[in-house]
Parts: structure tokens; C-alpha cells; sequence
């Protein structure tokens, strides 16, 4: 069965990989790895009870997950909608490429940092629709905004699911985990924002130009304040309302959802229906791209998959025997975070290490925070934030691999150096 498994999931995973060739959509390899596979375990387990639970466990995780991207994708457009995000571009006044460059990459990997990854990449490369007309030039910023989304998530306990999971499970702390990954972070950002800034030169920035007769779509300047300040408050607000309630993340989007939603109803209560259609939630969501939605729950079930026939926890018992090195061990996990999704990776590392072994805060969780937080960057789908963008802006996974995969390796094993050479200095 477990040969099998593997077979399925390789395969799928090619089929993904070679979307443009074979013409044929990721999401539907996705959901049809993900139906063999299950199907496989089904058949193949002979217990009906044990699939049926693992089943229901899977879907509620991969429901929570889909639901927040849902929430998160629909508040960006209304914010969107709302041309919101012309109080940041406003004040962007840079010419050059490689100067916007790095302005994006700090504020893309603060910003992750207080909210998450994901939300951050998407609100992102929203923005970047609205500075850059070139499809090219977007792209590339879109790759770079991938990999600092992910190193601004790697160091806190609420910028990225897994180390969300360490901080959970008592495998790490909030202030040593800040203390700790920071530095090592924002290494992984320096590297590949010098590379891309030698790469750009002296190219000027594009900006799109104002489609002629959408003027009287407009909104005031209230209305768009007051859409981008509590679109991104409710974001901001989720982790609050996580830790407040001990409920998980997804309700606080749809919470914030639901008030953004009554808020826009009130604000173009006396408007005529065809003026305020376009600023609408309900409008807002027929642009989400349910394509990559769908995309997400592929990939989310067939990895799951691995996770309840222990093929990860295999494969990490057979690294701890093979390697011996945990530096070494972790630094492959994060590498193969870049192929296979980091939270059933990280999962299956808390499952084969013990606190009482290996306890809080100490070297193995917080190196594994960060390299499995930042090694999925590598590949276009090693994350959720990568994910996210390649179905915002239809990424090619090979022109990603080619263009962007190099300078994230680099920026992940200088982040890595970093992190070993401060532990050795400090413990």
C-alpha cells in the first residue's frame, strides 16, 4: 500500500509540476491524486473505522485552512473595490525598480510577521496589480514577495502555520522564538533582495495607467480609508481573537468578514443598486479565484494522506538513522518542505521528537521554525503564500523554479548559516 501511496503522489505531483505541457489544470491533478489516493488507503488499509476518522480529521483541517483563505481573498477585494490600497501606492514614489524592490520587501515581511504568510502575500500582490502594468515585472515581484512573506512568518508564533503548531504544541516560546529566528529571517530576505537588485539595475517602474470612464467608480475618500483600515484590522485582529478565545483562526475571519460585510451594506445603504454593485461583498466574491481554492484542498488532502500512513514519519525516522547530524536532518525537512507541504513535515518532526528528549526552545524546534517556515520559497508550491500566488497571478511553477528558486536557496542556507553560527556564539 505504502509503495503505491508514493507512486500516486509522485505522479501528481509531476502532473502539477507539468501543467503548461500536458495542458491540463493543476487543480484537477490535484483533486484526482488526491481521490486515488484515498481511495488506495481506502481499499488497501482494511480499516473502514480508521479511514473514516482519518478522513474527517483531514477535512476539518483542510476546511479551517480553505475557509481563512476564502476570508482573507474576499476582504482584499472589497478592500480592492474600494481602491483602498491608493493610500499605500500614494505614497510609493519610487522610480526604479530595485528601489520598490526592497521597499516591498520589508513591508511584505513586517507585515507577515503581524499577520500571516498567506494573508500577507495576498494582500501584496494585490498591491502590486495597482503598481506595476508590466505581467513580467509582477511576477518577479510576486516570486520575491513569496520568499519574504515566509521569512517574515518563520519568526513569530503567529506568521506562519507551523511555527503557530511549535508555539501550540510548547515546543517554542514567543520571545525566544523572536529572539532567536529574527536575525536568521531576515538574512534569508537580504540575500535574495541584493541578488534581484543587481538583476533589475536601473529599470524604471511602469505603473499602469487609469482605465478611461472609471471615474465614476470611485470612492470617496472616507469610504476607502474606512475599508482599508478595517479590512486590515480584521487581519490584524485574527490572532487577537485566536488568542483571546482560544478558537481557531478561521472563525476570527469570518467573524471580521460578516462585520465588514454589514459595514459595506450600511455605508452604500442609499446608493442606487448599479453604482454600488461592483463595491459589494457579494461582488467581491466572484472575483476570489476558486481555482487555486480548489487547487489548496487537492494538495491539502493527498498530503494528508502521507501523514496517516506515516510515510513522512518514515522518512524522518530513516533520516535520524541515516544522517545522525540534526542540523543536517532539519536542514533537509526544510528543503523538503519546497515539495511537500511543511505542516504534516513539521507535524511528523513533533511526532518523532519529544519534549522530554529535546525540550522547549532549545535548538532542534527553533531550527526547524525556520527551515521549514522558509525552504518551501524554494518551490512555488513548498507554501501556502506560494500557492496563493500562483493562482493570483497564473505563475508558471518552472519559470518560478528557474527564476526565483536559486536566490531563494540562497537566502534559505544563509539564513541557516546565520542561525547555527548565533546559537554556537550564544549557547
Amino acid at each position: 500500500m505504502l509503495t503505491a501511496i508514493s507512486i500516486i503522489f509522485v505522479l501528481s505531483y509531476l502532473a502539477i509540476a507539468l501543467e503548461h505541457p500536458l495542458k491540463i489544470s493543476k487543480s484537477a491533478s490535484a483533486l484526482m491524486g488526491a481521490g486515488w489516493l484515498w481511495t488506495v488507503y481506502a481499499l488497501l488499509s482494511g480499516d473502514v473505522n480508521q479511514v473514516d476518522a482519518d478522513l474527517n480529521r483531514s477535512l476539518m483541517g483542510t476546511a479551517q485552512i480553505v475557509f481563512f483563505l476564502m476570508g482573507a481573498m474576499t476582504i482584499v477585494e472589497v478592500v480592492d473595490a474600494h481602491e483602498g490600497f491608493l493610500a499605500i501606492t500614494s505614497r510609493i514614489k519610487t522610480t526604479r525598480l530595485s528601489s520598490l524592490m526592497w521597499i516591498v520587501g520589508f513591508v511584505t515581511f513586517f507585515l507577515s510577521s503581524i499577520l500571516d504568510n498567506l494573508t500577507t502575500t495576498i494582500v501584496m500582490v494585490s498591491l502590486m496589480k495597482k503598481l506595476l502594468d508590466k505581467r513580467e515585472d509582477r511576477i518577479y515581484f510576486a516570486g520575491i514577495i513569496v520568499i519574504a512573506a515566509n521569512a517574515g512568518g518563520a519568526w513569530t508564533p503567529i506568521g506562519d502555520v507551523t511555527t503557530t503548531m511549535l508555539w501550540i504544541g510548547g515546543q517554542i516560546t514567543t520571545l525566544s522564538i523572536m529572539k532567536s529566528v529574527f536575525l536568521a529571517s531576515m538574512v534569508n530576505l537580504l540575500v535574495p533582495l541584493a541578488i534581484t537588485s543587481r538583476v533589475l539595475g536601473s529599470r524604471p517602474v511602469v505603473a499602469p495607467a487609469r482605465k478611461a470612464g472609471a471615474e465614476h467608480l470611485q470612492s470617496t475618500n472616507f469610504e476607502r480609508n474606512l475599508m482599508l483600515f478595517l479590512g486590515l484590522g480584521i487581519l490584524v485582529g485574527v490572532p487577537v481573537f485566536k488568542t483571546v478565545t482560544n478558537l481557531p483562526p478561521f472563525m476570527g475571519i469570518l467573524f471580521g468578514l460578516g462585520m465588514l460585510w454589514m459595514v459595506g451594506d450600511l455605508l452604500h445603504l442609499k446608493k442606487e443598486d448599479g453604482k454600488k454593485q461592483h463595491l459589494t461583498l457579494v461582488h467581491a466574491l466572484t472575483r476570489i479565484d476558486m481555482s487555486s481554492i480548489i487547487f489548496f484542498i487537492g494538495i491539502l488532502m493527498a498530503v494528508a494522506v502521507l501523514e496517516h500512513t506515516h510515510v513522512l514519519s518514515s522518512l524522518a525516522q530513516w533520516l535520524d538513522k541515516t544522517v545522525g547530524r540534526l542540523d543536517i536532518i532539519v536542514l533537509i525537512i526544510g528543503l523538503a518542505s519546497a515539495v511537500v507541504d511543511n505542516v504534516p513535515l513539521v507535524a511528523a518532526s513533533m511526532g518523532m521528537y519529544k519534549l522530554a528528549q529535546y525540550p522547549t526552545d532549545s535548538f532542534l524546534w527553533e531550527f526547524v521554525a525556520y527551515c521549514a517556515g522558509t525552504g518551501g520559497s524554494i518551490l512555488i508550491i513548498g507554501s501556502a503564500s506560494g500557492v496563493a500566488a500562483m493562482g493570483l497571478e497564473k505563475i508558471d511553477f518552472f519559470w518560478y523554479a528557474k527564476k526565483i528558486g536559486g536566490i531563494a536557496l540562497a537566502g534559505y542556507l544563509g539564513g541557516a548559516l546565520v542561525y547555527v553560527l548565533q546559537y554556537r556564539l550564544f549557547h
